[in-house]
């Protein structure tokens, strides 16, 4: 008897240690870009709170990996894709392996953020989550903000199409930017973000467009005179996690990982529009000369950027291209 005692009380302390390395296993690692720091990082303030949301609400562990430390978007959605990373935070990288994606980038869909926000939390953001989890194995688990893109150049003021005509853009390497800029006038150069500010300095090109948070972090406003917020192109980051992984959590968990993915999607956005209002007001302060485009003059730019860039999206789409209507759509229904 004693020894049946002493055997099932061993029996219990490994089933217990046992039970405890498997729930120290469950680490979900969540990586990103972007620098870490909340108050002005919108990724980084999105890991943050996701990750004092998970641990506080259930027995899952969070590993934050902020500033590109596991490597760039690409990569980040391959590590998701083969279960090294559980959740990536990217933006642009999405398009590139659910190519449906990019038909957010079509110049001047959105009029503001709270359309597109509301485009997509609806059913097109649903819809579209759905048919990514289908091409990737990533699950869309809520969707963030990096902002509105703006031109910025260091020759004159632009108000309409016909100011950008001549001038050299920098533009990532990207076709779907080469042709908005071309179809705007501008003469897009591709160049690499590393070497943007010697290329501004020396005159390579003339100006270049990014968010405006981006543009005053880095510095940019300090090269370059003239800012039009036009905010050709609205930036959405998803907040992905491998459908194997989730699919493996319990239902418990599934709810409390989804819900603060959604919480910290929403906190990116917060974070990316007071970082937005803060540097458009601290570039003015010290020197810049913004101008913000009537209703009228936006859509001059639309006119001349839209129909280029959506007859590119068709024929790299094919058919995937349903979803250039199904966006125009949903946009429509929303801004009514």
């Amino acid at each position: 008897m004693r020894f049946n005692l002493k055997a099932t009380a061993a029996l219990a302390a490994l089933t217990i240690g046992l039970a405890g390395a498997a729930q120290a296993e469950t680490t979900i690692r969540v990586a990103h870009v972007d620098p870490d720091d909340w108050q002005t990082s919108k990724k980084g303030a999105a890991a943050q709170i996701f990750k004092n949301i998970v641990e506080g609400e259930s027995d899952l562990k969070v590993e934050l990996f902020p500033a590109g430390a596991l490597g760039n978007e690409d990569e980040l959605v391959a590590q998701a894709q083969e279960g090294l990373t559980q959740v990536a935070i990217v933006s642009g990288a999405m398009s590139k392996v659910c190519p449906a994606a990019s038909v957010l980038d079509i110049p001047y869909i959105f009029s503001s953020a709270p359309v597109a926000w509301d485009v997509l939390d609806g059913q097109f953001g649903k819809d579209l989550a759905e048919h990514c989890l289908d091409e990737t194995g990533l699950r869309t688990l809520a969707y963030g903000e990096t902002g509105f893109r703006n031109f910025t150049n260091n020759t004159r003021e632009i108000k309409s199409p016909a100011d950008m005509k001549g001038l050299k853009f920098r533009v990532q390497p990207i076709p779907l930017y080469l042709e908005m800029v071309k179809s705007l006038g501008g003469e897009p150069t591709p160049i690499a973000w590393t070497e943007l500010p010697n290329a501004l300095s020396t005159g390579v090109v003339d100006g270049q467009e990014n968010p405006v948070g981006t543009i005053y972090n880095n510095g940019l406003h300090k090269l370059q005179k003239y800012m039009t917020l036009d905010g050709h192109v609205y930036g959405a980051d998803f907040i992905v996690i491998s459908d194997e992984f989730y699919e493996g959590l319990s239902p418990a968990d599934q709810e409390v990982v989804s819900k603060a993915a959604r919480i910290a999607g929403t906190m990116g956005r917060a974070i990316q529009e007071w970082s937005t209002a803060d540097g458009v007001k601290k570039v003015q302060e010290e020197g810049m000369q913004v101008y913000s485009p009537t209703t009228e003059e936006i859509k001059a730019f639309a006119d001349a950027a839209q129909p280029a860039v959506i007859d590119y999206l068709r024929g790299e789409l094919g058919p995937d291209a349903e979803w250039i209507d199904r966006l125009q759509t949903a946009v429509a229904d929303t801004q009514e």
